[in-house]
């Protein structure tokens, strides 16, 4: 793909970081960004013991994960009447999930007339939770003699190396979107050659790289396109503790809070962005990774190496690891909010039942994590009080640093078109004073509190 390199070399093994440091009781967790917005963070109200660092003798590798693309050769194709004709049921069959082993590019040797070429994004598209985006691809004949009647469009999602699942197929005035893409994919269709795919309401799920084929009876050629997020990347574990979470349970994890696994790239930027987090989590890929800006012990030590290694630290990376027998956190990523994320201040400490009632009066419900890191990240939400979360958490995010209240109070999420009982900033407090957490009391009896 022009303008983008692959690296297949293997980074030298570096030893593993060093467990927590005894005795620690408390201490302050949160991933700091310095830049864009100033000195940012999110900071978890929690208390933690010795298990704050990544498991003893665990990781060697070190550095972001890379893989090679495999070609595999095509089988030829029969005449024009049995390819047209075999198209057509093709389009008319649902897919059975991903494909494994599917044919790839049959390439037509240089200075062949005919040939087609596809041209795609060199670099990658960037779109948002919500937002609608095209996905560039266009092809052209290197002979003018070529008609683009009859011509197959086919897109394609890059699950992994060997495994792809159908997104759209047109074939003549006959197209198709298949799976979660129905209703939301169709073809540009600016002109002849055009064979960009436009995208509306992109989803997390639709982060990743597309293959945009083209064939027509003898020839055949595919582009890729990377389709990227803007969002946040968070960390996250449990309740129960640190180190605690499968794969499969790390992928769980991230969507109930709103997000997915985030992949080695998007945690490479956050790094780049100066994320600092010295717990190591699953990443899409099946990798477990953490970054480090500020290098220390015992998150490897000031003289350990990894993605960008130096002065800056690195991204420490243990590589591929078992997937359902090891446990580690999980490093999810999270996009733009369709809704709102607000405060409810209480009068006095309430419990969590408390606080959800309290969201369920402003026609809202406890903010999720990945909601509060995008209401953080993307709008700047700047509270330096701790609230309730859905997971029964309690957090705080700040934009500029300073002392914080100790105050619990619960952080609401509204979905878009829900009412608000509420309008203009006031929350909800019991009558005489009460606060929330006054067990079963009648909603009716609450008055405005000014939040």
């Amino acid at each position: 793909m022009p303008g983008r390199r692959r690296d297949c070399a293997a980074r030298k093994d570096l030893p593993s970081p060093s467990p927590g440091v005894p005795g620690a009781q408390s201490r302050r967790v949160g991933a700091t960004w310095p830049g864009l917005y100033g000195q940012n963070e999110i900071l978890v109200a929690e208390k933690e013991g010795q298990g704050a660092s990544p498991p003893k003798g665990k990781g060697q590798e070190v550095g972001l994960s890379a893989w090679c693309p495999q070609v595999w050769a095509g089988a030829a194709l029969g005449p024009g009447a049995l390819w047209a004709a075999a198209w057509g049921i093709l389009l008319l069959a649902a897919p059975a999930g991903a494909q494994r082993g599917r044919k790839k590019v049959v390439h037509v040797l240089e200075g062949e007339s005919g040939s087609v070429v596809v041209q795609t994004a060199p670099g990658q598209v960037v779109s948002h939770r919500g937002g609608t985006i095209v996905l560039p691809c266009r092809y052209h004949y290197e002979a003018a003699a070529h008609s683009h009647e009859g011509v197959r469009l086919k897109w394609t999602k890059v699950v992994d190396p060997l495994a792809f699942t159908d997104v759209f197929v047109a074939l003549g005035p006959q197209h198709r979107a298949f799976g979660n893409y129905r209703g939301r994919a169709e073809l540009q269709g600016d002109g002849p050659g055009d064979a960009s795919l436009v995208l509306r309401n992109v989803t997390l799920q639709d982060y990743g790289r597309y293959e945009c084929e083209v064939t027509n009876e003898l020839e055949d050629d595919t582009g890729m396109v990377k389709l990227d997020l803007e969002g946040v990347v968070f960390p996250y574990h449990p309740r129960g503790g640190r180190y605690k979470l499968t794969f499969t349970e790390a992928q769980r994890a991230c969507a109930e809070q709103d997000g997915i696994l985030a992949s080695a790239e998007q945690l490479h930027a956050a790094w780049r962005d100066g994320l600092d987090w010295c717990n190591a989590g699953w990443l899409r890929d099946g990798s477990v990774q953490y970054p480090v800006s500020q290098p220390r012990e015992p998150c490897g030590g000031a003289g350990s190496a990894g993605v960008g290694e130096g002065a800056n630290g690195g991204v420490r990376n243990y590589g591929y690891r078992h997937n359902a027998e090891e446990r580690y956190d999980a490093f999810c990523f999270t996009s733009n909010l369709p809704g709102r994320v607000f405060f409810l201040k209480p009068l006095r400490p309430l419990p969590f039942s408390g606080a959800a009632r309290a969201c369920a009066a402003r026609g809202a419900a406890v903010a999720k994590v990945g909601q509060l890191f995008a209401a953080w990240k993307l709008q700047l939400l700047d509270r330096c009080t701790a609230g309730w979360l859905a997971d029964g958490s309690a957090r705080y995010p700040i934009v500029n640093p300073r002392a914080t209240r100790r105050l619990f109070g619960v952080y609401c999420y509204r979905a878009p078109g829900a009412p608000d009982p509420a309008p203009g900033g006031w929350g909800w407090g019991w009558a005489g004073g009460g606060g929330w957490a006054g067990g079963a009391r009648d909603p009716a009896a609450w008055i405005p509190l000014r939040v």
